[in-house]
């Protein structure tokens, strides 16, 4: 078996893997062709952000059979494609916690402060003591957007230093925000009450810019913001019109939207500290993720084990074939659910029903939670830390079987529950290759689950299909499928809407206002 390490790993990872006996070629800096060119000699391949794995590049990988990340982040690999040629793709998740919160919290304390500020102009041999005034994190209010294992940790340091901790996070529990000492909010509420505003949420089509201009409008003058997550939450332009008028104090960037980011104007602002990417380069991170990524392909490669791989659950080899199908409806149940689910979740109940009900659940379950958890989360979720993540948050999981499956041969049902709002979703299998999504709440449907989806609650009344169609004709968006389902003639229905290019949020927008509908959700899926 031979592995190629394309990016720069700590030399203890390198050498786990030629201890097991694997044959190990470190080449970093190839361009796209040269990986081309070499990468079907190999059945393993270790990259960390710099490595992009194509389509292009999967093609050529005729015996690749893992690709292990050390790190978390996976935007630079190409994993519908790689799971469509059976590559098992595993990442690092956890092995950048504390250092990445720790960078956070250091970039805090140099925001409130303006250390690097004071340091430059120490270093020009100036003495400026009356220009360089800070604040005290004492009594100040942190508003933490994301509250998974590094917000957690932020919280918890912040609460060291006395600071009241405020937080947002579609999944996190009443309970569990109790436990954590934190106040769960809303983001609008977060933003009007927030000094300080710490990011540590992945880059989704639900993240992306939520910090912009018209968010900004509702933050305290002179808030603070840190940004140690991913490039693209926010809005760039928009956050540097607001520190040059004086609306935001001061902003620490670890993170950008372009890397490196060559003439962006945030970077020559006196109000903004940065650095480059700099969250999880401790040397003890770089040895965690590596010897992580170095184990988990060993394990895998040499032995059959599969750990932390985002595509594929641990399963015997002799039920995947009847598993898959299931574990597969089961993540896009998940996934659409989490997308027009609103609340905080407080439990999730599955329900097997028919021949549904005779096969191994753990897995599908698994599944069913890694498809509801990714569209906050992303990359930090995979088919091993899905059931983790879920009871950190709060969320209660149950599973029941019944033979009987009504009109259908098979049924799995979940059902998303908060004291706010609850929600049932079914799918079943016309083939193993042909999931259905049968029903929403008491509406029946028939919603072939892939693409891009608009999905809306309406009046039943004449005009809504051809209003939709009409204004999605007028942008250029072409309709490949609709689905319908109502509760009665002339109630409430609901319209699915399988588009073949992404509605923009000003599109959505309009598509609001217009007359009948209720609301509109963008839903992604693969």
């Amino acid at each position: 078996m031979k592995v190629l390490v394309s990016d720069n790993i700590s030399p203890e990872g390198v050498e786990l893997l030629k201890d097991a006996g694997l044959s190990v070629d470190v080449k970093t800096g190839m361009s796209p062709d040269e990986l081309i060119n070499c990468i079907g000699e190999y059945h393993g391949l270790v990259i960390r952000s710099a490595t992009k794995v194509t389509s292009e590049v999967l093609d050529a990988a005729v015996n690749l059979k893992v690709i292990g990340r050390a790190g978390s982040g996976l935007d630079n690999v190409d994993r519908v494609a790689a799971s469509l040629k059976g590559i098992v793709v595993m990442n690092t998740p956890g092995g950048n916690t504390v250092t990445t919160a720790e960078h956070a919290v250091a970039m805090m304390i140099s925001l409130a402060r303006k250390i690097p500020q004071a340091t430059a102009s120490m270093k020009a041999g100036k003495w400026e003591k009356k220009k360089f005034m800070g604040v005290e994190l004492y009594n100040k209010t942190i508003g933490v957007i994301g509250l998974g294992a590094i917000g957690s940790q932020v919280a918890r340091k912040a609460q060291g230093f006395e600071m009241a901790v405020i937080a947002y996070d579609p999944f996190l529990s009443d309970e569990k925000a109790k436990a954590l000492g934190v106040e769960k909010v809303d983001l609008p509420d977060l933003y009007k009450r927030s000094d300080f505003i710490s990011i540590h949420t992945p880059k989704t089509p639900e993240t992306a810019g939520i910090i912009n201009s018209e968010t900004i409008k509702l933050m305290k003058d002179g808030v603070r913001i840190i940004n140690c997550a991913r490039g693209g939450i926010i809005n760039e332009q928009d956050l540097y019109d607001a520190l040059v008028s004086g609306k935001v104090a001061g902003a620490a960037i670890d993170v950008f939207e372009v890397e490196p980011p060559t003439d962006n104007p945030l970077v020559g602002l006196d109000n903004v500290i940065c650095t480059p990417h700099l969250g999880a380069s401790t040397q003890e991170a770089q040895v965690n993720v590596a010897v992580a990524v170095a184990n988990q392909i060993v394990d895998y490669l040499v032995h059959g084990t599969i750990r932390n791989a985002v595509n594929f659950p641990s399963i015997p080899a002799d039920q995947v074939s009847r598993l898959q199908p299931y574990i597969h409806l089961a993540e896009r149940l998940g996934t659409f659910a989490a997308q027009i689910f609103d609340s905080g979740v407080e439990s999730i109940d599955i329900e097997y029903m028919g021949t549904a009900s005779s096969i191994n659940t753990a897995p599908v379950t698994i599944a069913a939670l890694k498809g509801f958890l990714t569209p906050i989360l992303e990359d930090t979720v995979n088919f091993v830390n899905a059931p983790i993540i879920a009871k950190d948050r709060g969320i209660e999981v149950n599973e029941t079987t019944k033979p009987d499956a009504g009109d259908y041969r098979s049924l799995i049902a979940l059902k998303v529950n908060s004291t706010k709002q609850d929600l049932y979703i079914a799918g079943t299998l016309f083939s193993k290759k042909a999931p259905r999504i049968v029903a929403i709440d008491n509406y029946p449907t028939d919603i072939i689950p892939e693409g891009e989806l608009l999905f809306m609650f309406n009046e039943d009344k004449p005009g809504v299909i051809g209003n939709i169609g009409t204004l999605l004709s007028k942008n250029g968006i072409n309709i490949a499928r609709m689905h319908f389902g109502r509760d009665s003639a002339g109630g409430t229905a609901i319209s699915t809407v399988s588009v073949d290019s992404t509605p923009s949020p000003k599109l959505i927008e309009e598509i609001k206002k217009m007359p009948h509908i209720l609301s509109v959700k963008l839903v992604l899926l693969p």
